[in-house]
């Protein structure tokens, strides 16, 4: 949640360059001091992360660079405010997908750390297509044909308990796409 502070939010967007404290207030314009805050309680969660030094007249000012190119907020930071899909009914509507969305986030994030920390890469899946319906009832008719489907290859490779291996989760979706950027 540190990184969710609006002025946070802009110092990790300015810093995709390494920068000093003094450098980034003069550009963002606020007290070097508030700046420098900031950049610690980034430091402390691994968001900003030093990268040099550079003398400017009779002072060494450290540089920092931003950790990462973007970011992805595991819900579990939200704690009981995480969406979750066991307390939503309508599974075709949004609210659904967005919270098995953050779960699926969560649960791939704790991996990632633990890849990271094992450094071993677990074996993860992702599919994505494209696709545009003639009408609402193809859209229906695929979207049944896509579940039966899902569901025989699940029966033919799915290993009942107590057998060795990690239980997998498969998420499919399907939500109308942004417009494109030209």
């Amino acid at each position: 949640m540190v990184a969710l502070h609006p002025l946070r939010l802009e110092i990790l967007s300015e810093l995709v360059q390494p920068e000093s404290a003094a450098g980034l207030a003069r550009r963002i314009g606020i007290p070097r001091q508030q700046v420098n805050y900031h950049i610690r309680q980034l430091e402390e969660q691994g968001l900003v992360e030093f990268v040099g030094e550079r003398r400017v007249r009779n002072c060494i000012e450290r540089l920092v660079q931003a950790a990462g190119r973007s970011y992805v907020i595991s819900p579990a930071a939200l704690g009981a405010l995480a969406a979750d899909p066991e307390q939503i009914e309508n599974e075709g509507s949004a609210a659904y997908l967005v919270a098995a969305g953050s779960q699926m986030i969560q649960d791939v994030a704790g991996l990632q750390s633990k890849s990271a920390e094992s450094h071993k890469d677990d074996q993860t899946l992702a599919l994505r297509a494209g696709i545009r319906f003639r009408s609402k009832v193809a859209q229906k008719a695929f979207a049944a044909e896509l579940r039966e489907e899902v569901d025989r290859l699940v029966a033919k490779y799915h290993v009942p308990h107590g057998t060795k291996g990690p239980r997998f989760r498969i998420l499919a979706t399907a939500y109308p796409a942004p417009p494109e950027k030209r």
